[in-house]
């Protein structure tokens, strides 16, 4: 599907799948890190069944620049990105989250067709994974063919869809730019008995949570289980966001 603004959504089709990560992934992926703790990835777990009863939409590539310019009528982030050749196509980036979920306000207002709002954190994940479970949805000197990170980036950000996109049609869910999702964060939310049927995260918090990692991270980050968080308000030049479209 494509918008007015000529922003691609890719269909996510109900299903299930599991959330999270398993004890042997976990020690899978203390293993690619750096100065690791014992604690690390905690977050992760329990590996849970999350299902989804209606299919969504979700963007095909994160939001770019020339989409926010579009909506937004302003260039956040560094000013050398935006006076690149390949601007338009670039990833936005030093968005907070709070903007982000101003833009999805924005753009709702100018459509007369669709809703939109950020992916929840389980929509984002069962995306990422495209129907695959493990560590990661592909081997894992495969990721390079996927994803911009540190690796491969040379520590900048690229334009979008300019690797290859994974089984459901979506590109750079790892790496180029970290993604906002609509949850707030809890350490502990994996296993605290709540809704397992389309879960929309804790109802109160102090962060909000970002996923997939950027082109500035180290292999460790960049899969589909690494949760990280921040302050509604803070923007880097490293996150930015795509989201799902509704229709009315």
């Amino acid at each position: 599907m494509m918008n007015q603004f000529e922003m691609k959504f890719i269909t996510i089709p109900a299903g299930s799948f599991y959330m999270g990560t398993t004890t042997k992934n976990r020690q899978a992926a203390l293993e690619e890190t750096k100065d690791a703790k014992a604690d690390d990835y905690l977050d992760e777990q329990p590996k849970h069944e999350v299902k989804f009863s209606q299919s969504f939409f979700l963007g095909q590539t994160e939001v770019t620049q020339s989409q926010w310019l579009k909506i937004m009528e302003n260039r956040p982030g560094p000013e050398e990105y935006w006076k690149r050749s390949d601007w338009q196509n670039l990833p936005v980036v030093s968005v907070s989250w709070n903007m982000a979920k101003r833009f999805t306000e924005e753009l709702s207002k100018m459509d007369s067709d669709y809703t939109y709002r950020l992916p929840t954190e389980a929509e984002w994940e069962y995306a990422s994974r495209g129907g695959h479970q493990g560590l990661r949805p592909m081997a894992k000197d495969k990721l390079e063919n996927h994803a911009w990170f540190i690796a491969n980036s040379g520590d900048e950000p690229h334009p979008v869809a300019t690797r290859q996109a994974n089984d459901f049609g979506l590109y750079d869910m790892f790496g180029n730019a970290w993604e906002w999702v609509a949850d707030w964060y809890a350490p502990d939310s994996y296993g605290d008995g709540s809704s397992r049927n389309n879960p929309m995260g804790p109802e109160k918090g102090h962060a909000r949570i970002r996923r997939g990692g950027s082109y500035h991270c180290p292999i460790f980050q960049t899969r589909p289980g690494f949760r990280a968080a921040n302050t509604p308000d803070t923007r880097y030049s490293v996150i930015s966001f795509r989201v799902v479209a509704i229709p009315n």
